[in-house]
């Protein structure tokens, strides 16, 4: 599922590569999302021609609401893998990520992942996400034609938000593809089956520049209990203690920065 924020003449293009979902969506809450999600029935689908891992892009209707979802069915493990950033020990491709990352996301007060669902498919094990309504655009995209952001501000702001999460779940394939931007200029992460990695470094420490305080509280939060309960079947026990032990070192980093590398910022909605 590789798709990776102008108030421009832009809101009437039709970008390449991004359609809207099968009708105009209705304004649901995220619960009511995840229950579309996990209930509606499928129309139709399609392979997805963007991506690696056969994500399938799916159009679902409750009779009422007709939407669009992808649906990923990946689940890969391999003691040793050769990818283009060098050999990973213990490699893991899988659905079960893109659930995880998006429960981490609400855990942390961040509406920037779309809900994600468990759900069989064909009698597979299976995530399904909400499609993105009104993308504009994916951020691989948007630098290939050098479109800046209406409001750099609000832009860097989201993106200081992508970089700490990332580092969190020590992402290994946040490619620009995997940003997703709409037309209110809302940055989209998508795709994080291949997270959620054992290690208790940091992946690119670079990449903290800035934290938003609430996302710092919110991760001071976070417990092993609470992990586990949120992320059962989904992330081991070793999975977890990585991912809290970077959160210790993000927590590090940013109180040792200090006042100065923290700010406050409003999501939209």
């Amino acid at each position: 599922m590789t798709r990776r924020f102008l108030l421009l003449p832009l809101f009437g293009l039709v970008v390449h590569g991004f359609q809207a979902a099968e009708s105009p969506p209705a304004k649901l809450t995220v619960a009511e999302q995840e229950k579309f999600l996990a209930n509606a029935k499928i129309v139709k689908t399609k392979s997805e021609s963007r991506g690696i891992t056969g994500t399938i892009r799916a159009t679902l209707s409750d009779g009422t609401l007709t939407h669009d979802a992808s649906i990923q069915t990946i689940d890969e493990f391999k003691p040793r893998f050769e990818g283009m950033s060098g050999t990973e020990i213990n490699f893991k491709d899988t659905y079960k990520f893109n659930i995880a990352a998006y429960r981490l996301a609400v855990m942390l007060g961040i509406p920037m992942v779309p809900p994600s669902i468990f759900r069989k498919y064909n009698g597979t094990s299976a995530a399904f996400t909400w499609w993105v309504d009104d993308v504009l655009m994916d951020e691989l995209e948007r630098t290939k034609r050098h479109i800046d952001p209406p409001d750099q501000q609000d832009w860097n702001d989201q993106m200081y938000v992508v970089r700490v999460f990332d580092q969190l779940i020590y992402n290994t394939d946040r490619n620009l593809g995997n940003l997703l931007i709409d037309k209110q200029w809302r940055i989209w992460m998508i795709d994080h089956s291949r997270a959620f990695r054992m290690q208790d470094s940091l992946k690119e420490e670079k990449n903290l520049v800035k934290c938003e305080r609430t996302l710092l509280e919110k991760m001071k939060a976070l417990n092993e209990k609470q992990c586990k309960k949120e992320f059962k079947d989904l992330v081991n026990p070793m999975e977890i203690k990585g991912l809290l032990k970077r959160r210790d070192k993000i927590v590090a980093f940013f109180e040792a920065a200090g006042p100065s590398a923290l700010y406050s910022y409003s999501y939209r909605q």
